[in-house]
């Protein structure tokens, strides 16, 4: 059998991207898996021919989305083994130009929702002994800087910090945190974040010449780390954050 068959995953930012990828990954190998998102229709999109993967549309920054996600995988699944924190939005904007709204808007998805979505599934993780995996960004670490994404950059960095701290406070209750950092993907979130697509292609072609890999990451690049970080075998990883990046960080 497949080596997670039986165990319960939920992917935040299942509709697309690497959320996407991951959760399929993550069927593929056995499990069942819940993908959240805002838009149903890319929920059954990633779910259409995986008949192990469930779906439920929700904001994660809503104050309501833990109760309410745990408690649907729980009603699906009976029990919580993963939760991979991989919600997030971007936009663009120098200091002088950032508005206050969408600050707390991303702040709200990118750090405040997987704080308190891991704060609600904690009893059913430690009754599997179960794996955080916070999806952050090569782009936060280290003494990198971000010039015009210094929002999105320091939630990220943040997230980075509570898989660590996660890490330490948890371990005596079972439950392992670990983070992985992907390099430049192509996901569309460019796109998505509201640049043309000819200026988006232009910049994966720019950064593809940069990275010592040659190439610009595919989302299932970061979805095989994703499954192979919750592994049995991967149990004695705790509070590290796995950069996947084609080596882009290290230049």
């Amino acid at each position: 059998m497949p080596e997670l068959a039986q165990k319960a995953v939920v992917v935040t930012g299942g509709g697309s991207g690497i959320g996407r990828a991951t959760a399929q990954a993550f069927h593929d190998d056995g499990a069942h898996v819940l993908i959240v998102g805002r838009s149903e229709k890319s929920l059954r999109e990633t779910a259409e021919g995986y008949d192990r993967i469930r779906f439920l549309a929700a904001d994660v920054g809503d104050p309501a989305a833990p109760e309410e996600i745990v408690s649907f995988a729980l009603r699906e699944f009976g029990r919580i083994d993963v939760l991979v924190n991989n919600a997030a939005v971007t936009g663009f904007a120098p200091l002088d130009g950032l508005d206050r709204a969408a600050v707390h808007g991303q702040l709200g998805t990118n750090l405040i929702a997987p704080l308190f979505l891991t704060q609600r599934a904690l009893d059913a993780l430690e009754a599997t002994q179960g794996t955080v995996v916070n999806v952050g960004s090569a782009g936060s670490l280290g003494l990198r800087a971000w010039p015009e994404n210094s929002v999105y950059g320091m939630a990220k960095a943040a997230l980075d910090f509570l898989t660590r701290t996660w890490a330490v406070e948890l371990a005596p209750r079972g439950i392992r945190s670990v983070g992985i950092a992907p390099g430049v993907v192509d996901t569309g979130v460019g796109v998505r974040a509201g640049m043309p697509a000819e200026a988006y292609d232009a910049f994966l072609a720019q950064m593809a010449q940069r990275i010592p890999a040659g190439r610009v990451g595919r989302p299932e690049d970061i979805a095989w780390w994703t499954v192979q970080l919750t592994r049995p075998e991967a149990g004695y990883a705790n509070g590290m954050v796995l950069a996947v990046d084609g080596a882009l960080s290290v230049t």
